[in-house]
């Protein structure tokens, strides 16, 4: 579904338009798809993307769905597909995605708005051809890049950090406990 959709936008980038599922939204007024083929290509890509290295050598990746430009600013937008309608709180398991997207960005030396939209696609009926028709719905969420540096100074603290086993405490260790589900001991 994910390249389907790429497929679909690309189509009206060709052409230099917004889709109808951005084209008729008000968020979306003086906006336009990403031109630069190339680098999109690499950016959605799950092995290269966009990627930022810290100055100790710690690499931080994201491949992005699509991007939209308003003037010189980027914004990210992420697709998503579900079974069922959204409940109120869908959007907030997406929001670090959001937020890493536009520090990598950032990092890379790109001005980014401070929103980025997520777009669903919801299955409303099958047609007597077997045809899926889908419901559109576009959320514009809030960026706190703030939220992602902390998420990222975080996360290489508990890397890098010693693992509470051996140190001696009595706590348990969520990763050596994982480790070890999963090998079975």
């Amino acid at each position: 579904m994910d390249n389907i959709l790429k497929t679909h936008f690309d189509k009206f980038r060709d052409k230099n338009e917004l889709p109808p599922e951005l084209k008729e939204n008000d968020d979306c007024k003086n906006c336009k798809l990403f031109d630069n083929k190339e680098l999109l290509k690499v950016w959605r890509n799950n092995l290269k993307g966009i990627t930022w290295t810290d100055e100790e050598g710690n690499i931080l990746h994201g491949a992005v769905d699509n991007i939209l430009m308003k003037g010189k600013k980027l914004i990210v937008l992420d697709y998503k597909t579900r079974g069922f309608p959204l409940k109120e709180d869908t959007h907030e398991h997406y929001q670090l995605q959001l937020d890493i997207y536009n520090f990598l960005l950032r990092k890379n030396g790109y001005e980014t708005e401070d929103y980025g939209f997520l777009l669903f696609y919801i299955p409303k009926e099958v047609t007597t051809t077997g045809e899926v028709i889908f419901d559109t719905k576009l959320l514009k969420l809030q960026i706190n890049i703030k939220n992602a540096e902390k998420v990222w100074t975080k996360a290489l603290k508990l890397l890098c950090g010693p693992c509470p086993k051996d140190s001696g405490k009595e706590e348990e260790c969520a990763w050596c406990k994982l480790i070890e589900s999963e090998s079975g001991e």
